[in-house]
């Protein structure tokens, strides 16, 4: 979940792998799933690692019915105690919303809950946080209807909102770009252009990484210095080690099969 400050990591929502995840939607970064068993061991690796770092973690059922449920990042935008619910922008994962938003409403009493309506779509996976600054991609999910309401909401928290065009190999601005840090953004060279984010604020800035190691632009930072980074990435390794942050090396191949990355299977609230 990329839109919520490392000090207010202290609860993580995850969903279990259903049996039926082998059907899950894969273009951009995987063709398929291939070992749900070992989905799941990476899943449990995944959800271990957020309580080793201190983080309280809940995993709700796996739905037979929704191939994509574990990747609840795309359901729900988390700000400051509102819960933006989108309105997905694949219809298969539409129903995959309820059991996340009715548990996001039960657990964060007095929390603002909008809804999408209408024509709006947005994946949660196309939102990025800096400090007070947000992106948002403009993607095969996530069209100007949907960037209209998140940026109501913004402008209601006086929070600033810009706008990067996702290229067509991409699926999310997630899946491109992460946040280790309140201050840093890593991001593929190439893959966008290098003015893409603007003018960062005094002390942030963006780390450009080889284009080869995209998928592994997708981390999370934790306190404490902590990231979670995806096995196999040997620069985006060395930069995280560069900036004295921890890693925590987790293989996700699994995730990466259903176009899927660490970021995706995760809901900080």
């Amino acid at each position: 979940m990329a839109t919520v400050r490392l000090d207010q990591k202290s609860r993580a929502l995850t969903r279990a792998i259903p049996e039926s995840y082998h059907s899950a939607l894969a273009k951009f970064f995987g063709s398929g799933p291939t070992d749900i068993n070992l989905a799941r061991e990476q899943h449990n690796a995944y959800c271990k690692a957020l309580e080793d770092a201190g983080l309280e973690v809940h995993v709700l059922p796996e739905d037979e019915n929704q191939p994509d449920c574990v990747f609840v990042e795309d359901q729900a935008v988390i700000i400051d105690g509102h819960v933006l619910l989108p309105v997905p922008g694949h219809p298969s994962r539409v129903n995959e919303q309820p059991p996340i938003a009715d548990f996001l409403i039960e657990k964060m009493g007095g929390a603002q809950i909008c809804r999408m309506s209408g024509d709006a779509r947005m994946d949660g996976g196309d939102i990025l946080r800096l400090g007070d600054i947000f992106f948002v991609g403009r993607s095969s999910r996530t069209n100007d209807g949907g960037i209209k309401e998140l940026e109501d909401l913004l402008e209601h928290l006086n929070y600033e909102l810009r706008i990067i065009d996702i290229p067509d190999g991409a699926l999310h601005l997630t899946s491109i770009a992460s946040t280790p840090t309140d201050e840093i953004i890593l991001a593929p060279k190439g893959m966008l252009p290098e003015d893409a984010f603007g003018e960062l604020p005094e002390g942030s800035q963006v780390c450009w990484m080889p284009i080869e190691e995209t998928y592994g632009c997708n981390t999370i930072g934790l306190p404490g210095n902590k990231v979670l980074v995806a096995e196999g990435y040997p620069a985006v390794l060395n930069k995280l080690i560069e900036l004295n942050l921890e890693p925590i090396i987790l293989d996700v191949s699994q995730f990466r099969a259903g176009d899927g990355s660490l970021t995706c299977c995760s809901l900080f609230y």
